[in-house]
């Protein structure tokens, strides 16, 4: 299984979309998955609760930072994982993406899991 189906696999298994995304990042970031849990906690709905960023999407953010910050450019690269998030999902906000805002989805929580996850893997 690859890593972006693990990803949802662990977010049918209770996790919110955030720490699914670290979760299955955890034999890249350590293992410490209690401690990735506790990252990703307030990330579920989006931060903000459905009023900002995919919760998904914060998580590569935070994958990418946690692999390279001692050396590439995180920042034109975190720009480029968000462009390239709002390509293949329509929008980066969480209420966007589920139709809350518009009543249109445009992008499932299993959709975002795994986009999020593929483009991590590309970066790190």
């Amino acid at each position: 299984m690859d890593r972006a189906e693990r990803a949802v696999e662990i977010k049918h298994s209770g996790s919110n979309c955030c720490q699914a995304v670290l979760l299955a990042f955890a034999d890249e970031l350590g293992g410490d998955e209690n401690a990735l849990r506790a990252v990703g906690a307030a990330f579920g709905c989006g931060m903000g609760a459905f009023d900002a960023t995919c919760g998904a999407l914060c998580a590569a953010q935070m994958i990418l930072g946690l692999k390279r910050s001692g050396g590439r450019s995180v920042p034109a690269d975190a720009k480029a994982l968000h462009s390239s998030f709002r390509a293949a999902c329509g929008s980066t906000d969480c209420g966007e993406l589920k139709g809350i805002k518009a009543g249109k989805m445009l992008c499932s929580c299993d959709d975002c899991v795994r986009c999020a996850a593929r483009l991590a893997e590309k970066l790190i």
